[in-house]
């Protein structure tokens, strides 16, 4: 596994596009996985202060994201146990609204077939957020539906919105995800972490 986070920390495919954008970047991949990990975390990018700090998470998102899963700190970060892998491992920038940029494809493109090739002890998949759901699932839908169809791909397999705290509103909208979802959710990851 080391040679190929190697390959994927010297990656500067995408430099002439960061540079481009509102916060002019270099790229900075966030590698978080290793061989042996039972619980993947798949999601879209890594933010600012993600970026900054070189930790996936390491954000309110983060201990949103934590707190769904019943997870402390030191749990989610044990790289023998959980592997982080987003659909691009680097900050993409803001676009000229300040909102995030979406994963760039040619991230996913380069990396994620060997990535996934090579976390072979996964048994908990957690997708957060509909750039995950498409690559992993192949589904068209969109967030709610494919998290609302929960049940279709437990215990394997749990997809969630993104913790943003601007998804508070959906939350709201949708109680059933945290009276019905997320004890399911909570406990498979006590099994898979136990185990």
């Amino acid at each position: 596994m080391a040679p190929l986070a190697d390959e994927i920390a010297a990656c500067r495919l995408c430099a002439g596009r960061f540079a481009a954008t509102k916060t002019a970047h270099e790229p900075r991949p966030v590698i978080w996985f290793r061989p042996g990990a039972r619980l993947l975390i798949a999601g879209q990018a890594p933010g600012m202060r993600v970026h900054k700090s070189g930790k996936p998470f390491d954000d309110p998102s983060g201990q949103r994201l934590r707190d769904w899963l019943g997870m402390i700190s030191e749990e989610f970060y044990d790289l023998s146990r959980v592997a982080v892998v987003p659909m691009a491992f680097c900050f993409p920038g803001y676009d000229a609204g300040g909102s995030d940029l979406p994963p760039p494809p040619l991230c996913g493109r380069t990396w994620h077939d060997r990535v996934m090739a090579a976390l072979e002890s996964v048994e908990l998949t957690v997708l957060v957020g509909g750039y995950a759901q498409k690559y992993h699932l192949g589904v068209r839908t969109g967030v709610t539906e494919t998290v609302r169809d929960w049940r279709a791909r437990a215990p394997g397999v749990f997809a969630l919105p993104h913790p943003s705290w601007r998804n508070t509103a959906w939350l709201k909208r949708n109680p059933w995800f945290e009276v019905e979802l997320l004890p399911a959710l909570r406990a498979r990851v006590k099994e898979v972490m136990d185990g």
